[in-house]
């Protein structure tokens, strides 16, 4: 099946966007799933200035590069993060985060995931990929023991923060992709079970499958693929391998930093893992999913300017191992 394959630019953000575009063009990519942060897509700037989006349309088409997606992981997070504190600070602007009064970041976080989707579809793209945050990530280990009513009191307040950002969705023709992840809302199986509830299962809102946070969580991202098959709205491919069990290395990795040999579980280069993508793609093709195909590159123990070209080769070679159902019906037709 083909699908295009782009990059995700967050994490080369530290590079001005005119030179993501060119290394991801000579390296072959089909476009970019564009991140909003660095220079590489700003909501405000989008929606105040008429030109940006042309010059940004512009920067792609020199470089022969697609966009079907924009994402907003970073301001995403504060919209139902508790608590909010330093670590917002460093990931979301400045004019965010204001005075860091916990419940004006959220508030202003909120109004700008509504602007990522006017900007979107300005650019003329109908999925925002992000992350929603948590009020309850926090109460994780279960103790102190946690009340049910707290945990509802979290899913409730995701409804209540995020129902008038769909409704700005809804306007616009968008549609937000969450990805699930730890420290998310939706983080696993059954959490997402209960966030799609949450919200009545509004159309607006669904999946950007990931796998590599599902692989150290003991979780099957192809069965994931086809129990939401309605919700897999984008595809990100990122891989994680998970350490040999030597009774020092936990899965909750200690604290330590990416790379350290010492972790449980790691990102590593897409198709260097332990995501088993061929069952996977095998779901994506059943599913009937022709979207794009983005790899989020992320290792911190490679290369990146090796890696990244690297995964392009994996993934294309993936996107074509299943045929279409109807050409195989075709080539074993009798007449």
């Amino acid at each position: 099946m083909t699908r295009p394959v782009t990059l995700f630019t967050g994490q080369w953000a530290d590079l001005p966007f005119e030179e993501v575009c060119r290394l991801a063009s000579e390296w072959g990519y089909d476009g970019l799933e564009i991140a909003c942060w660095g220079d590489h897509f700003e909501v405000d700037k989008a929606l105040a200035d008429d030109s940006y989006i042309e010059r940004k349309k512009e920067t792609l088409a020199k470089y022969n590069l697609g966009v079907w997606t924009i994402s907003n992981h970073l301001v995403g997070q504060a919209v139902c993060d508790h608590p909010i504190d330093e670590r917002h600070k460093g990931i979301v602007p400045a004019r965010i985060w204001g005075d860091g009064e916990p419940e004006g970041v959220r508030r202003r976080a909120a109004e700008e995931i509504k602007n990522t989707a006017r900007s979107a579809a300005a650019l003329g793209v109908t999925t925002v990929v992000g992350f929603t945050g948590s009020s309850i990530w926090h109460t994780l280990a279960m103790f102190p023991p946690v009340p049910p009513s707290m945990i509802e009191a979290g899913y409730a307040d995701f409804a209540d923060r995020w129902n008038p950002i769909l409704d700005v969705f809804d306007e616009v023709g968008v549609r937000f992709a969450h990805e699930v992840h730890p420290s998310e809302i939706a983080y696993d199986y059954h959490t997402t079970v209960r966030t799609l509830e949450a919200i009545g299962h509004r159309p607006a809102f669904g999946l950007n499958w990931d796998p590599s946070h599902m692989v150290w969580q003991d979780l099957d991202p192809a069965n994931f693929i086809l129990d939401f098959a309605d919700r897999i709205y984008h595809v990100d491919c990122k891989d994680a391998q998970v350490a040999t069990r030597d009774g020092r290395r936990g899965r909750l990795s200690s604290h330590l930093a990416w790379a350290d040999p010492r972790r449980g579980w790691d990102f590593v280069s897409t198709g260097r893992g332990d995501v088993p993508w061929e069952a996977c793609f095998r779901a994506l093709n059943h599913i009937g999913y022709d979207g794009p195909i983005s790899v989020e590159w992320e290792d911190a123990g490679m290369d990146r300017l090796h890696g990244a070209p690297e995964s392009l080769a994996y993934i294309r070679s993936l996107n074509a191992i299943t045929p279409p159902a109807a050409a195989f019906d075709a080539a074993f037709s009798s007449e």
